[in-house]
């Protein structure tokens, strides 16, 4: 399978979102690995970008800590990775995703915002664009029944703020006090 995705024209990029209650606003198809490297946060969008470096400064100098979101894109995704029953490809990637340390949420394409419509608002209609078949919002993230369609893979993952802060807190000693 390696060897399989090195001969595709896949392009992966992932880019901090969101931190605390900053969110960033970036055009999914066109970012690219110099907007991400731009800044220490790594986020494409500049003003978000210095509003979650004053946030995370605020939070620091008070000796607490911040959790964040990670957009990660694959564009130029081929059709059919996956599985419908066992190996789902979103499945493999929640599973991975959810392996990193401090890792609390999972989301593709619509994610929890899709348990927010109907059915009808959600479903995604399929049309023809220069002889390919595309969906016309990517509610489902690129992957539909466990395997990708073609469109760009579009997840989420959420990283809680880390407990090892600078602030005095409540713990129990070895000895149970």
């Amino acid at each position: 399978m390696y060897h399989l995705l090195l001969s595709l024209a896949l392009v992966i990029l992932a880019y901090v979102s969101a931190v605390l209650d900053v969110e960033s606003d970036v055009d999914m198809a066109n970012f690219t690995l110099e907007d991400v490297e731009s800044n220490i946060v790594r986020c494409p969008d500049q003003a978000a970008a210095q509003k979650m470096i004053d946030v995370i400064n605020e939070v620091r100098v008070r000796g607490e800590s911040c959790g964040g979101v990670v957009t990660c894109v694959v564009r130029s995704s081929p059709k059919g990775l996956g599985n419908p029953v066992f190996d789902e490809l979103e499945a493999e990637l929640a599973k991975a995703m959810l392996s990193l340390p401090a890792t609390k949420g999972f989301e593709i394409g619509s994610g929890f915002q899709g348990a927010r419509m109907t059915g009808s608002q959600h479903n995604d209609p399929f049309y023809m664009e220069d002889g390919k078949v595309r969906t016309k919002t990517n509610r489902s993230g690129g992957i539909q029944g466990g395997i990708s369609n073609g469109e760009d893979i579009v997840i989420k993952v959420a990283f809680k703020p880390t407990s090892t802060i600078g602030i005095k807190q409540r713990t129990v000693t070895r000895e149970g006090e």
